[in-house]
């Protein structure tokens, strides 16, 4: 195992912006302490061929103006809320509205867009970089001061291991997640539609035109939604012109249980995915336009997809949903597995 740290770039300000490049067992990880990104990871073939599953930039500018937020962690609240607004305890918090009136991401500054404390670690069987940021009362339009800790890590075993926390001095929405973009057969080798997916989800969460929830969980049986069983991205391309919904990972909530699987065909490459959290964002890159992206690859629609395990959009306005709040003495904790196997 083995863990390299050296200079990403210097921002505007002066301080200076690391990366880590993490080695274990056949995989390689590499990731930036601006917006705690993901910025490549390269899996071995069934054929012995190493490429970079990861879509993402060449350095650090493009991680700067990263409109398609390519690898970062997303905060306070990943995923969108209804009207840029929320209330707990009777007080209304209005956000920064950035979606068609909406909040995504926690609008334009949220924590893709920080410079995280960062430093790596080795632990049992594994190499792994913990990301720290504190954010203030007011940030974005949230109440209370919050500490968030990310690490994120790979394994002998070839799996890369996420950790999610945050501790609030009042009563807060917490949402993170990781907002990795894959394409198994490689970065810039076409598009994703000949994946085969699977996913342990018998509801999904139903959305309005804005991707923003009515409120119900609907049944997957007999829809475009099921994914019980491995199919194709492909059989179902031209729905909606591309997935970019949540669905309900069966099982409970709080408890590390299977997500979702996704298998390469001529790459021979596997990914399972293990969550703790309710729910998992399926999308598959359909506003991807035009990105300059890594050594000339220029990223499409359909280039890549992502599966961000996270509560469900909106939660903070739907009451039926799992609640997401932390609160003093009440931390925010959530966990996620990246499998690989060829």
């Amino acid at each position: 195992m083995k863990i390299k740290k050296q200079n990403f770039g210097i921002l505007s300000d002066g301080r200076k912006v690391k990366l880590y490049t993490l080695s274990a067992g056949d995989l390689k990880l590499s990731l930036t302490n601006f917006g705690a990104a993901w910025t490549s990871l390269f899996v071995p073939s069934s054929k012995g061929i190493m490429n970079d599953v990861l879509l993402g930039y060449s350095g650090l500018d493009g991680y700067l103006d990263n409109k398609p937020y390519i690898g970062v962690t997303a905060g306070r609240f990943a995923n969108r809320i209804k009207g840029a607004s929320f209330n707990i305890f009777g007080n209304s918090f209005p956000l920064f509205a950035n979606d068609n009136g909406n909040s995504l991401h926690s609008g334009p500054r949220g924590f893709d867009r920080l410079l995280w404390k960062s430093d790596s670690y080795e632990e049992n069987d594994g190499v792994y970089v913990r990301f720290e940021l504190e954010s203030p009362d007011g940030d974005c339009g949230f109440p209370g001061n919050l500490k968030a800790t990310v690490s994120y890590g790979l394994t002998k075993s070839n799996e890369v291991i996420c950790n999610y926390h945050a501790s609030v001095d009042k009563s807060c929405p917490v949402n993170l997640t990781n907002h990795a973009y894959f394409n198994l057969a490689g970065e810039g080798k076409g598009s994703i539609l000949s994946h085969e997916v699977l996913l342990y989800s018998s509801l999904y969460v139903q959305v309005d035109r804005q991707c923003i929830p009515t409120g119900r969980l609907i049944p997957v049986n007999e829809t475009n939604f099921d994914f019980r069983k491995r199919r194709s991205i492909s059989a179902n391309r031209y729905f909606f012109g591309g997935y970019d919904h949540c669905f309900v990972v069966d099982g409970v909530p709080g408890k590390l249980r299977p997500c979702a699987e996704v298998y390469e065909p001529d790459s021979g490459r596997t990914m399972k995915v293990f969550t703790t959290q309710p729910g998992v964002q399926f999308y598959t890159g359909k506003h991807l336009k035009e990105v300059t992206g890594k050594q000339g690859s220029v990223y499409n629609k359909y280039s890549g997809f992502c599966l961000e395990t996270q509560h469900f959009p909106d939660t903070p306005n739907q009451k039926s949903f799992p609640p997401c709040i932390a609160s003093p003495g009440k931390d925010y904790s959530e966990k996620a597995v990246f499998s690989f196997s060829w």
